[in-house]
């Protein structure tokens, strides 16, 4: 029971770090529903690891850092994601280093660091 509020810990680590995507335009703020099923398919991966993410996980991280074009969005997503962290029992440097390696393993750049002291009023 522990290990995938543990995974899930380490996926909304990666994911709060990555919505801090330059700004194109304003709409509503993102839904945590719409974060939570758009990367669902990275859990097995940060799970139980492997050579590669599932094709539906990466397309899953493109697509949110696709979606989070404006800084409504950028913070509903992080607050999102920090919701989950805080409710995660303990924490797993293995499932947060397996998150961390996401961005990497699907080709995707972020130009900051992974990691679970994100403040998401910081993010623009």
């Amino acid at each position: 029971m522990a290990a995938p509020r543990l995974a899930t810990l380490a996926l909304a680590v990666l994911l709060a770090a990555a919505v801090a995507s330059p700004p194109v335009a304003v709409r509503a703020a993102m839904s945590c529903t719409t974060v939570y099923n758009t990367l669902m398919p990275c859990l097995p991966f940060v799970q139980m690891g492997g050579a590669m993410p599932p094709k539906p996980c990466c397309g899953g991280i493109r697509s949110l850092l696709q979606q989070a074009n404006n800084t409504p969005d950028r913070r509903a997503i992080c607050g999102c994601l920090k919701n989950v962290a805080s409710s995660a029992a303990g924490g797993s440097s293995t499932y947060i280093d397996r998150a961390a390696a996401l961005p990497a393993k699907c080709g995707v750049t972020l130009p900051y660091k992974i990691s679970t002291n994100v403040n998401c009023n910081t993010i623009n």
